[in-house]
Order: C-alpha cells, then structure tokens, then sequence
C-alpha cells in the first residue's frame, strides 16, 4: 500500500500544478527550488517571488480583452491595484511596471504616490482612485495632488458632506465618484455596508450638488465592492447589477459620466482542490454592462477594477521549520512551529481563513494527521485543517533533517494585520524577509529585504 505524502496528494489532486512542482522528494515554488533558499537563509523565513506579481496582470488584462472582443465592448478597461493589500515599495513598484493604476484608501497613501511620482514609476496622468471614509488630513492630500496637476486622481464620494471638503481646497477642475452601498450577506449582523451612499440617494445628490458645477467637478465614475468577492450568485449578480441599472439612470441625465468601478474581489488559490472559471466571470461581467446599457440606449462605460489579493497574494510564501512533536493524548499529534501563526499569519486566527499548506521536504515519507501550533502562549495559535478537508496531514518527522512547512499564497494583508516590523504577542520576531525578482539583465536572484527582527528593535519601541 502507498503511503508517502506524495501518494497521499496524487491520489487527491490533480498534480502538478501551476507554480507548484516535487522533484527528489523537495517542493518547487514557481520553479524555486525552496530547499535551496532555506539552507542559504533558515527558518522562520518569508518569501516574496516577484514576477507572480506580472503574470497575474498580465493574465487579468488579457481575459477582460478576449471578454470585450467577444462582445464587441465600446468601453475600456483600467487595471488598479489596491495598495492596503500590500504597501511595500518593490510590491506596487514591481506591480506599476505592467501599465496598470493605483487606488488608496487613507491619508498616507498619498505620501506613496508623491514618491512614486518623484522616482517617475508614474506620472500625472495614472489614475489614482481614493475611497475610504476620509478625514482632513486624507481630502487635503488628495487636494495637494490634484492642485499640482494629477489629472486622473478621483476621489470617491463616500458620504454626503465629503464634496465640501474639495470644493474648499481644490483649485482646479476635477473628476470624482461615488460609491454604492452595498447589501451585505445575511451572515453579518447588519444589512448595508457602512461604506458609501444608499443607491437611492444617488440621482438627488448628483442633481442638488453636483450638475450645474461641471465647470467645477464631473462626475466620473460609480464603484461599487462586495466584501465577498466576484462569486457567480444571486446575491452578486443583484448587487452588481444595481449599479448598472443606475449608471444607465444617471448616465441620461450626466453626459459626464463614464465608468464604472466594480472593485476587487477576484478570489486566489488557498487549495489544491481551487476551482474558478476567471475567464467565465469576466465575460458575464462584461455581457451584463453591455446588455443593460443597449436596453437603455446609453453609452457603454470604461471598466475599472481594484485587484489587491489577486495582484500579490500569490507571490508571497511563509516557510517555517517544525522544531518539536508532542503527542499531547491518543488522538492528538502536535507539529510545533519556530514561529507563530497569530503574528505572521494573522488571517488564519482572525477570520479562519486557510491558505495553501504544504510540506517543502520529506514527500516520500509516510504521512499522518497533525496540528501544527505556534510558539506563542496563546491557545489560538494553531492550524488544523485545510479548506479542502477538517484534517492537516503531513509528513512524518523522520530523519536528522527538520521537517519543512510552507504556508502559500499569503502576499495579501498578513503584513498590514499583524504589523509588520512593531511588537508582537509574546515577543516573537518579525521573520527575515526574502525577496526574489529578476535584475536589470534579466537574471534571477534572490536578496535578503529584512533580517529577522531583533530584541533590540522591540525594546526601543516600548521604551526600554
């Protein structure tokens, strides 16, 4: 009988699959041989492989293009990328190389832009899409950008009272949108996300405050984000197409207007057992915006989307050693992690979100069931089962070589959560940080971004 972890996925999965290869018992990570990174760099160790980030765009970009050769679409498609997902220079740096645009969502944000623009990454004519609930000191940033020429900065209205704040600063004549409320899934404890005007209030706030001020301000664009993503479902098809419906009403009396935002929410591969027809979803996207813009006789509008996890998430990998086993009663195997899920993958205690979990070595032992814990006092700090199944299976310990765990696909906010380079719970360190991208001759290599925090680092930020 089969019983090495490799027969275990074979029999389970389709393998191989894309970005992710054994060969001699050892996983390969886009090609990378992981191992190999390990011995040069150790453990705990983050990893971010730089050119998924291309591929990615580059994929989105072409499918919107088959979508609207398909249905002969009139209007355009913007590719924005989401910064919260992840804020690190060589991330939106590597990301701006593939012709694509920014979108923000608080005040410093737009500390990022004016650096990317002074290192000519872009210019005044990228499109910089400001959402958020937005304080002072955020509309007066985005004034600053806008009354030194940023010509395709829109700042999306998400209350009532926002409008006033630009028509105080801004100088110049500027573009803005609105953002659509959305429904909520009947999970949450409420109905309409707290984000954004009330569909119904749209058209009397465009007519009251807004048309006769075109010399002033156009309204350019309607966005419109669930938190779910972009799910073939009723619920998503409804909401979307809410905000189709009212372009087309607006659209008739706003000559002005001429996109539509449909946000992100693109979903990434957290499983071996992922499923998601991409192409599929865009051509009904696109199909339904054209539809219901030919049934009401109006123009076809340019389509933007804010892709954060899909643009990063898959490029990034955390990689730990297991550095005990207890068998804590009869059913009960525990793989003890160097470092924590709690403070490096925030994600995985906050919401329950499961990513895609690997052994990176021993594939040609046999397997059993475990639950991986971290090192931290908290009896939160834990993964014990996967989004495919309730189990964790891996590889037994054998051997003098330490078993080797990768956790995938975690390019998108676990850094932003968990607060990259300040305190953590119990002290555990921030891990080094490796980064891998091709140089200015086109060869690839690999560079340490980050050494594994130090004590010293955390004791001058409380003080000590």
């Amino acid at each position: 009988m089969n019983n090495s972890y490799t027969d275990l996925i074979k029999q389970t999965f389709n393998w191989p699959q894309e970005g992710i290869d054994v060969k001699d018992g050892n996983l390969y990570f886009n090609g990378l041989d992981l191992n190999a990174l390990i011995d040069k760099y150790g453990t705990p160790l983050k990893l971010s492989y730089l050119p998924k980030i291309g591929n990615q765009i580059n994929k989105a970009k072409k499918m919107f293009a088959n979508a609207m050769k398909k249905h002969r679409y009139e209007g355009k498609y913007n590719y924005c990328y989401c910064t919260k997902s992840s804020h690190f220079s060589f991330v939106v740096e590597e990301a701006l190389k593939h012709d694509i645009h920014l979108e923000t969502s608080y005040a410093y944000d737009i500390e990022i832009i004016k650096r990317l623009y002074a290192r000519k990454k872009i210019n005044k004519e990228t499109f910089i899409i400001c959402n958020g609930y937005k304080q002072k000191t955020y509309t007066t940033r985005i004034a600053q950008l806008l009354n030194t020429g940023f010509k395709n900065v829109i700042p999306v209205l998400d209350n009532k009272d926002e409008l006033q704040q630009y028509k105080k600063s801004v100088k110049v004549p500027f573009k803005l949108g609105i953002r659509i409320a959305a429904e909520e899934e009947p999970t949450f404890p409420f109905y309409t996300s707290r984000l954004g005007f009330r569909a119904r209030d749209v058209l009397e706030f465009y007519v009251d405050k807004i048309e006769g001020n075109e010399d002033r301000f156009q309204l350019k664009m309607l966005h419109i984000f669930l938190n779910k993503g972009i799910k073939d479902d009723i619920y998503y098809w409804s909401e979307l197409n809410k905000v189709i419906n009212l372009y087309c009403q607006l659209k008739k009396i706003c000559p002005e207007l001429d996109s539509i935002n449909i946000g992100g929410g693109f979903p990434i591969k957290h499983s071996l057992g992922f499923e998601y027809d991409y192409q599929f979803m865009i051509n009904e996207i696109v199909g339904n915006i054209k539809k219901a813009c030919k049934k009401n006789n109006v123009p076809m509008p340019n389509i933007f989307t804010e892709f954060g996890s899909y643009t990063v998430g898959e490029s990034m990998a955390h990689i730990y050693s297991v550095i005990g086993e207890k068998i804590q009663n009869d059913r009960e195997i525990w793989y003890m992690i160097d470092s924590s899920f709690i403070t490096t993958l925030p994600d995985t205690w906050g919401i329950g979100e499961k990513f895609l979990m690997l052994p990176v070595n021993k594939w040609d032992q046999e397997y059993q069931r475990v639950v991986l814990g971290g090192i931290t006092c908290d009896s939160h700090d834990y993964y014990d089962s996967e989004e495919h199944v309730n189990e964790v299976f891996l590889p037994k310990t054998n051997g003098a070589e330490p078993l080797r765990v990768g956790f995938f696909h975690t390019g998108a906010y676990q850094d932003q959560i968990s607060g990259y380079g300040g305190i953590k719970h119990c002290l555990i360190p921030s891990p080094k940080h490796v980064i891998v991208g091709y140089d200015k001759n086109g060869k690839l290599v690999d560079w340490l971004h980050a050494k594994e925090q130090s004590a010293q680092a955390m004791l001058k930020i409380l003080g000590y």
